[in-house]
């Protein structure tokens, strides 16, 4: 399905909560992560794996914003 750009603007790169089921994009402040172990954490911080590690480089909420702006390019 193709989406006008004012819509994507709006829309792209977000969907429904797997979890909880919100619609609407929450907002992340600010939070702490949980490692599962000290390898998942190195492998982290050492840029070997993709996840949050700092809420200020990068967080769910950047990363809809990431998305969001790729789509309109």
């Amino acid at each position: 399905m193709s989406y006008s750009f004012e819509t994507q603007q709006v829309h792209a790169g977000q969907v429904a909560d797997p979890t909880t089921g919100a619609r609407a994009l929450p907002l992340y402040q600010t939070t702490a992560y949980q490692f599962r172990d000290t390898k998942h954490a190195a492998d982290l911080f050492g840029l070997a794996e993709m996840g949050n590690i700092y809420t200020r480089i990068m967080n769910p909420t950047q990363d809809v914003v990431e998305q969001r702006i790729a789509a309109l390019e």
